[in-house]
């Protein structure tokens, strides 16, 4: 999961260096942290958040198969 959000951010972003992913495991859930440059936000939210929710629709459908639910979170 980790590297499927990488990638999708990677490729929206200006700067793909700074793109950072963590992953946390926690009981039922895994919390993937997704923080890019601060000039690089608006476009891994998009207008009303229509790009983060798509990632999150992205990574739940990959996620379904493992029985898990994975949460997406965009940090500054």
């Amino acid at each position: 999961m980790k590297e499927l959000v990488e990638v999708i951010a990677k490729a929206l972003v200006d700067h793909p260096e700074e793109v950072v992913v963590t992953e946390t495991d926690k009981e039922k859930a895994i919390v993937l942290e997704l923080r890019v440059a601060q000039s690089d936000m608006g476009k891994v939210i998009g207008k009303q958040g229509r790009i983060a929710k798509a990632i999150r629709a992205v990574v739940k459908a990959a996620a379904s198969k493992e029985d898990k639910k994975v949460i997406v979170e965009i940090m500054q």
